[in-house]
C-alpha cells in the first residue's frame, strides 16, 4: 500500500480542511505567525482533527517542498461520524468497538480485522492519545479498514454518554473485575471497550461502564495481547449470538 498522501503549505491544508477531506493529523511548526496562519487557527477551531506543534526539522522531513511550517497527512480511509453510525438501522443487535488509549498501529489493525470478521458494526476512538489509522494499520487489517465504519471521536467518555443513551450496554474489557466474560448477556445491543497495551482501561471509562468483564488465565503471564484478547470478546459475542 501507498504511504499516506500528505498536504503541505498553510493555504493548500485550509483547503483540504473546507473541502472536508479526512485528515489523520496536521503538523505546524513552533512559534508559527502571520495572518494567514490565524485564519489556519480559525479553520481548526471547528474541525475534528489532531494537530501537534514540532521544530522546524521535523517538517523538513515530513515533505521535501515548500511546507511553510504547515504539514497535513491525510487518511487512508473515511470516518463516520458518530451520530450516523448509532442511527443506521440493523435487523440485528448492534456491536461497537471502542479503543481506549491504543498506541500500536498493528494491534489497531489486527482489532478492525477481527471486528469486520464478526460483522461488528463500527468501531470508535478518539483523535488524541490513539494510534493512527496509517498504511501500517491498513495493511494490518487486510483491507478490513475499508469494509467496516470507523468514526474518531474528541473523548471517548463523551462517546460512552452517547451510546448509552442509545440504549447500548458498554463491557469494558478488564482484569480488574471478578466477572467473567461468559457470565454476561453479550445478545443486546453493545459496545466493547479495550484499553491501553500497559495500563488499560482508564479508571474513568471503567466507572462509566455498565459491565466490566474478564477472561479466565491459567498460565503465569498474567496479559493477553489486546488484539488477542479483543478477538476472544468478539467471538464470545459471536457464540453468543448463533
Amino acid at each position: 500500500m501507498k504511504e499516506d498522501t500528505q498536504v503541505f503549505g498553510i493555504r493548500a491544508v485550509i483547503e483540504a480542511i473546507e473541502a472536508g477531506k479526512t485528515i489523520e493529523k496536521i503538523f505546524i511548526q513552533k512559534g508559527l505567525s502571520g495572518s494567514l496562519f490565524q485564519e489556519l487557527n480559525s479553520v481548526l477551531k471547528n474541525a475534528n482533527i489532531p494537530v501537534s506543534y514540532v521544530p522546524v526539522q521535523k517538517l523538513d522531513k515530513l515533505s521535501k517542498g515548500n511546507h511553510q511550517g504547515v504539514v497535513a497527512k491525510m487518511s487512508p480511509v473515511e470516518y463516520v461520524k458518530l451520530e450516523e453510525l448509532l442511527e443506521k438501522e440493523s435487523d440485528k443487535p448492534k456491536l461497537f468497538i471502542l479503543l481506549d488509549g491504543l498506541t500500536d498501529v498493528r494491534n489497531f489493525g489486527a482489532i478492525i480485522r477481527t471486528a469486520e470478521c464478526c460483522g461488528a458494526d463500527g468501531i470508535i476512538f478518539p483523535e488524541h492519545g490513539s494510534a493512527p489509522l496509517n498504511s501500517d494499520a491498513v495493511k494490518t487489517s487486510a483491507g478490513a479498514a475499508f469494509r467496516i465504519p470507523l468514526s474518531r471521536v474528541g473523548h471517548i467518555k463523551d462517546a460512552l454518554f452517547f451510546l448509552q443513551s442509545y440504549g447500548i450496554k458498554v463491557v469494558s474489557a478488564t482484569e480488574k473485575t471478578n466477572d467473567l466474560l461468559y457470565d454476561i448477556d453479550l445478545k443486546q445491543d453493545i459496545a466493547i471497550v479495550v484499553g491501553n497495551e500497559a495500563q488499560g482501561i482508564s479508571s474513568s471509562v471503567l466507572k462509566q461502564s455498565d459491565y466490566r468483564a474478564k477472561l479466565p488465565m491459567y498460565g503465569e503471564i498474567a496479559s493477553l495481547n489486546v488484539s488477542v484478547a479483543c478477538g476472544a470478546f468478539l467471538y464470545e459475542v459471536v457464540r453468543q449470538r448463533l
